[in-house]
């Protein structure tokens, strides 16, 4: 159960006010999540709440076979699905924060549930976490289970899809002025890039040796979770200097000054270290 702290719901307006000139890092939401709420945990409101109440209400409007339809899944899960959205709300005592609700394998590199209180604190100002449904979340914001992925088409509501719906809400949400380190996927990324210079964006690539031909190659679920990995390694080394990102040497991962190009720093690794933490590979419990 959840108690919200009305003391760390800032909005964003104010945020992006302060002209801050540190890191901010981006990653987005998965489609698994961490149902059991993280008892006595203090929650924030997020930020654009009202527009994700409008959104749910709207999909509390769909059938089972809507949401099998615009999702391209089964019945079962439509089902499941129709349920989550039946069931959800702003009661705190049924949320829990983002940082802990996702299961993906962002956030098996990530590792929040043993990052330090000190940690969490400090990603409370630099960490925010794109969302479907949500729009953008801070570490600590109440959420709900729930199943909305960026690149739905919406059947007949006033907004085509979810980017017509965030607009452009969700990069006012960020601060005026400083680097933003882009770990999301683009089709999340997609809610800010569109209104933001792109200078303001360092993009980091990960890249994992092939065994048989020693050529760099991408592998979807090692830079997943290198992505989780790299932001721990920014909140827990504190890092604020963009020139720092460089020093990233977790998991297996090395700087490779040769495949870099600007905002885009490359980073390979000769034997992944990470394996044991893929979503994929061990029970969530």
């Amino acid at each position: 159960m959840g108690k919200v702290d009305e003391s760390v719901n800032q909005t964003d307006e104010v945020d992006a006010a302060t002209g801050s000139q540190a890191l901010t890092i981006l990653i987005h939401t998965s489609k698994a999540m961490r149902p059991a709420p993280r008892a006595g945990a203090t929650l924030s409101v997020p930020v654009l709440r009202g527009r994700a109440e409008e959104l749910a209400t709207y999909l509390k409007t769909l059938s089972v076979r809507q949401l099998a339809a615009v999702m391209e899944i089964s019945p079962e899960l439509a089902d499941r699905t129709h349920g989550l959205f039946a069931d959800w709300g702003t009661d705190p005592a049924q949320q829990s924060p983002a940082i802990d609700s996702f299961a993906g394998d962002i956030y098996s590199g990530l590792r929040a549930c043993d990052l330090t209180a000190a940690d969490r604190a400090y990603a409370e100002g630099r960490l925010r976490i794109l969302s479907g449904l949500y729009g953008i979340l801070r570490p600590h914001d109440g959420i709900q289970p729930y199943r909305l992925e960026m690149g739905y088409r919406l059947p007949d509501p006033p907004y085509a899809n979810l980017y017509q719906f965030w607009g452009d809400s969700v990069a006012r949400r960020l601060p005026s002025a400083g680097v933003i380190v882009d770990l999301a996927a683009i089709e999340y990324n997609r809610l800010v890039t569109r209104f933001l210079p792109r200078d303001r964006f360092v993009s980091p690539r990960f890249l994992t040796m092939h065994p048989k031909t020693g050529e760099p190659r991408f592998v979807v679920v090692h830079a997943k979770i290198a992505r989780g990995a790299f932001a721990r390694w920014l909140l827990s080394a504190r890092v604020e200097n963009p020139a720092d990102i460089v020093e990233f040497a977790e998991i297996g991962y090395r700087y490779e000054p040769a495949l870099s190009k600007p905002r885009q720093p490359a980073f390979v690794c000769k034997e992944f270290e990470g394996k044991g933490l893929s979503v994929r590979l061990h029970d969530l419990g």
